[in-house]
């Protein structure tokens, strides 16, 4: 959900207030109760809630790709091994 900057005119407070897209602005300052709350122009930010493809995807995957690749790897010996067992069968 994006997050909006919104400040007071009259006491100018400032808040971050998370909101859906569809709400409506708040114009109410939760600070002095005047009508003079207003949203404020700023770069975009949003967050991200639950098990979504960020957790599961794409966070630390380059550091488990560098886990794999240097777990994976054989030795010279395995390596030979390997590939004898494998031209035997062909």
């Amino acid at each position: 959900m994006p997050i909006y900057e919104y400040t007071c005119t009259k006491c100018s407070h400032q808040e971050d207030i998370i909101q859906k897209m569809s709400d409506p602005v708040i114009t109410q300052c939760p600070s002095c109760n005047n009508d003079t709350f207003q949203k404020m122009i700023s770069a975009p930010s949003f967050r991200l809630k639950g098990t979504g493809w960020y957790a599961t995807d794409f966070k630390d995957k380059k550091s488990s790709e560098q886990k794999k690749s240097t777990d994976s790897k054989p030795s010279a010996s395995e390596g030979k091994s390997t590939g004898d067992s494998q031209s035997a069968s062909a």
